[in-house]
């Protein structure tokens, strides 16, 4: 059963009107996993390549 419910906690919303409907609150999870991701693929991994911690 709580299974169940976890799923549709994580469905992506498909529409606007689902964002709008899910608030402030997604549109920042959104925006800061994007940051975080973002972050760590194209300034820290290519970082650590240069400084030779990572063998790429």
């Amino acid at each position: 059963m709580k299974k169940l419910r976890l799923r549709g906690f994580l469905k992506f919303p498909r529409t606007f009107k689902e964002v709008k409907s899910m608030g402030w609150k997604f549109i920042l999870g959104f925006i800061l996993f994007y940051l975080v991701r973002d972050t760590i693929l194209y300034i820290i991994i290519p970082y650590l390549i240069y400084r030779g911690v990572i063998s790429g």
